[in-house]
């Protein structure tokens, strides 16, 4: 199954530092790519990846530094201690929809495609895109849309969406962007039909708390001076990631021992997140709104 190049892949490898005796842990597997070069630099270490969904299984490496654990990352404790694996060095992530995923019409990730608007990452989930839109209050609509998408008029769009629903079943893509597009401004369409989709997969998928629960066990599975490498696509994400490496708290507040000295679990290794070049921007077009924070255990 052909995926797509992975963003960002020399800077992760250059942030990871790694050991080629090592112990490491990439929690997006997707396609391999990470990991495969991750492999590259190991002699007796060991490599796990965790991925929930079914066709990352078709890409599992054969080799005996690897091992492909079918799950969310949000139990990456409970596995990693089930093998035995802690703690470890380094731990990569590369978040939000794979290019394979965004790309497979069926999965209704896509604003290109007419499908079913499903946008789960583990295909065994209950929760679909079509269930939020079917059932949730138009307050939770709203903030959804608000937080998550960061749509401007998401009390708009969540009552348009509350009251369509109750003549006709807005069930596929094409049905959703029907209902929708009262709200767009000309010209504006597809970014906003971009900020809509993106609302009601991170609600689909948990991927912010998903993503706070693997910060913090990354406190637990690291061992001082292991490299914590994250790549984000949205600011949500982003902000999450860089609080949490620079204080240990989501919210940014820092804290201090009895002598005001600051009391922080990580040294942020970038001050400001690593880009992708413009040369990897015209190859890859997932990589256009990647950003890579790279820290360290104390």
């Amino acid at each position: 199954m052909e995926y797509h190049n992975p963003v960002l892949l020399k800077e992760c490898i250059e942030g990871l530092k790694i050991n080629p005796e090592g112990t490491y842990v990439d929690v997006t597997f997707g396609g391999g790519g990470h990991s495969r070069e991750i492999l590259k630099y190991l002699t007796t270490g060991k490599l796990y990846a965790f991925d929930q969904d079914d066709d990352a299984q078709k890409n599992k490496i054969v080799d005996p530094r690897f091992v492909l654990i079918k799950q969310n990352f949000r139990y990456l404790k409970n596995f990693l201690k089930m093998y035995n694996a802690l703690p470890i060095d380094g731990l990569l992530a590369d978040l939000g929809v794979s290019s394979h995923q965004f790309d497979e019409a069926e999965r209704g990730f896509s604003t290109r495609f007419e499908a079913a608007l499903d946008m789960r990452m583990d295909q065994n989930a209950k929760l679909t895109a079509a269930e939020v839109i079917a059932t949730y209050s138009e307050e939770d609509l709203k903030r959804i849309f608000k937080t998550y998408g960061e749509v401007d008029n998401a009390g708009y769009l969540a009552s348009i969406i509350f009251h369509t629903r109750k003549e006709k079943a807005i069930t596929t893509v094409n049905d959703l962007k029907s209902a929708i597009i009262k709200c767009v401004k000309r010209g504006r369409e597809n970014q906003y039909y971009a900020q809509v989709f993106q609302a009601l997969r991170i609600e689909v998928n948990k991927e912010l708390e998903v993503l706070e629960e693997l910060l913090m066990q990354s406190l637990d599975v690291l061992k001082p001076g292991g490299r914590l490498v994250v790549i984000s696509y949205h600011s949500l994400e982003d902000r999450l990631v860089k609080n949490f490496t620079r204080t240990g708290k989501f919210a940014g507040e820092v804290e201090k021992d009895f002598f005001g000295n600051q009391l922080t679990p990580f040294v942020q290794i970038t001050r400001k997140p690593i880009v992708p070049s413009d040369k990897e921007n015209e190859e890859n077009s997932r990589a256009r709104s990647a950003k890579l924070r790279i820290a360290e255990k104390k």
